[in-house]
């Protein structure tokens, strides 16, 4: 609006419930004869000034959001002084404010330390984590951490199930090597021995995916036993490789009527030895020392 070249000025203060000035609030003056309009703003202090006002009845009101509007009526040529204490604006079930002169006085909420917002439940004297240093991302579950432990820990357990069903042709694979030596050509326990063996390379293989498979968590301290169980997968599993390669050669030889020599002579050793660091790593992650 256009101000007048010269005339009165109306001043004051904006003020809450409390007495503290309200900053940045728009104050408008209204002559009621001719409904020209003037505003100002408050500074930070809640005052403002709006000058040369010619004479006439006027109306100095402001209605800033989450309080009730106020309005004073004020004649001029005289110098006016008009204070507003505005009244904090009560809600109504549709969560508006319900601009009621009679609306019970409230500070701002955000005027006070840690208070609640409006549509929050007051909290117990109890400090929150935000409170105690802790960002939103510490004091929340790392949802993708969290499904890496939940796969890793249902693989290991289908890993430990295997371990110990490989066991069963794996013992009976070095009993029957008892027998697997005679110098008949396809006997029944060589046949019968070499075919345990087949069945525990391959459960032997699908016991080691489940290991290898595992995903990794960052961070994961390994106790002993685990430090152990790992040492042993070094023997064994080389020794799983080894030993039906080296069986392969031993029962060539024994098919064609020879004596077992040369490499495939530590068919045996290597088998006890791959089965031994295999039982003990098993034993190790199964029972507590």
């Amino acid at each position: 609006m256009v101000a007048q070249d010269s005339g009165t000025t109306v001043s004051g203060v904006v003020t809450d419930g409390s007495g503290a000035g309200l900053p940045n609030v728009q104050v408008s003056v209204k002559n009621v004869a001719t409904g020209q309009v003037v505003e100002a703003k408050t500074d930070s202090s809640g005052h403002y000034s709006v000058p040369n006002l010619a004479a006439g009845d006027y109306e100095v009101s402001a209605a800033p959001d989450g309080y009730s509007p106020g309005t004073t009526k004020v004649t001029l040529p005289a110098e006016q002084t008009v204070n507003l204490t505005l009244s904090a604006a009560a809600q109504s079930p549709g969560g508006s404010p319900n601009a009621s002169p009679n609306a019970t006085q409230q500070v701002p909420a955000q005027n006070l330390p840690n208070a609640p917002t409006p549509n929050q439940e007051p909290s117990s004297n109890a400090p929150s984590l935000s409170d105690l240093g802790f960002t939103p991302a510490e004091s929340q579950a790392n949802a993708r951490e969290q499904a890496l432990l939940d796969k890793r820990t249902h693989m290991l357990k289908i890993h430990q199930r295997m371990g110990l069903i490989t066991t069963i042709p794996m013992i009976a694979s070095v009993v029957t090597s008892i027998n697997a030596g005679g110098k008949s050509e396809g006997t029944a326990s060589r046949d019968l021995h070499v075919a345990l063996g087949a069945l525990t390379g391959d459960l032997y293989g699908i016991t080691a995916y489940y290991a290898i498979r595992a995903p990794r968590i960052k961070g994961t301290k390994k106790r002993g036993p685990i430090r152990f169980h790992e040492a042993m997968a070094w023997i064994h599993g080389p020794g799983m490789i080894a030993t039906p390669i080296l069986g392969a050669m031993a029962f060539s030889q024994k098919n064609n009527g020879e004596k077992v020599h040369g490499i495939a002579q530590a068919h045996g050793p290597v088998a006890i030895v791959t089965a031994g660091a295999f039982g003990a790593a098993l034993v190790a992650v199964s029972f507590k020392f």
